[in-house]
């Protein structure tokens, strides 16, 4: 058997064991009694409130660094467990106390988040996901870094140069050799933070960063958004080859990527349940019939004389 065909048996497996859970009956005791289930608790989108969504620097002349706080408070009647931050890039930090953090009811927590400004100029915006039992939030940093003086020592280097962010720089890499978010600083986002992991929790951490950023490369797809039909065999190749000339690299260890057989799989078997398999039919209005010409009126007769 092929592994996407065991891939599809596990797949289905999963959504049998999902459909016997729905359909069951109430397990009973000895005496026929039904046995109480305890009740599932869903979500409270509203059970956190942050002082802001968005925070900006303004950086001076030379510094390395800009630091952002922001404040969540547990509004709800419940506790909630806040378990995890995750930034857009390497270059920023974002801490609490302890991971993860218990907020219990009318409670507060600084989240702390820094940004290495070396190498960048203009604004530079990143985001912050805020994983908690209660959703997930996005949150935005961004600094505006005053243009660094020209520096003598390198005669070849040109304002143009100069001006590029080290998100360009990045991109630019990346067009070159797709590879490369998995070499030197870039490993500590597209490699470090994935290993070990596995399904959702690799999604986030080696897919998510760029695929979910809210300032995402005009040329990275929305995976939620599907262009064609696509079925295991699609998520499979996209995720062990990549595609040369774009921004998608390899990530199987045998073509030169940093995840294992068994986390390609567990990538693949989780993108095929989670995300649209086809794109979505726009149903088009029938054209409006044409509208009856007005009569034409009668040519004058001509006179004869």
């Amino acid at each position: 058997m092929s592994r996407l065909a065991s891939l599809l048996s596990a797949v289905l497996a999963i959504a049998a064991i999902h459909v016997r859970a729905q359909i069951a009956p109430p397990p009973e005791h000895a005496h026929g009694t039904p046995v109480s289930t305890p009740a599932v608790s869903t979500p409270d989108p509203n059970a956190l409130k942050f002082d802001a969504e968005s925070k900006t620097y303004n950086a001076k002349q030379g510094e390395s660094s800009a630091t952002f706080t922001f404040t969540v408070t547990n509004v709800s009647t419940r506790e909630v467990v806040i378990n995890r931050l995750s930034t857009s890039c390497g270059c920023t930090v974002a801490q609490l106390p302890t991971t993860p953090y218990k907020l219990s009811p009318g409670s507060n927590v600084p989240i702390s988040a820094s940004m290495d400004l070396r190498g960048k100029f203009g604004t530079v915006t990143k985001s912050i996901s805020v994983d908690t039992s209660a959703g997930f939030k996005s949150l935005t940093v961004a600094a505006n870094i005053p243009q660094a003086a020209p520096v003598a020592a390198n005669p070849h280097t040109t304002p143009a140069q100069n001006a590029m962010g080290d998100r360009a720089k990045n991109i630019q890499n990346a067009l070159a050799d797709r590879q490369a978010i998995f070499k030197g600083d870039c490993r500590s986002c597209h490699v470090d933070k994935g290993v070990g992991k596995m399904g959702q929790e690799l999604y986030a951490a080696s897919c998510g960063i760029c695929h979910d950023a809210e300032h995402r490369a005009a040329m990275v797809p929305d995976l939620r958004v599907p262009r064609s039909p696509r079925d295991l065999a699609f998520w499979q190749k996209w995720i062990m080859e990549g595609k040369p000339g774009t921004l998608m690299p390899a990530f199987a260890q045998v073509h030169g990527g940093p995840l294992t057989q068994e986390q390609v799989d567990s990538l693949t078997v989780y993108l095929y349940q989670t995300m649209p398999r086809s794109p979505k039919v726009v149903a088009t209005a029938p054209a409006p019939l044409p509208l009856p010409l007005p009569p034409q009126a009668p040519a004058p007769a001509v006179q004869k004389n």
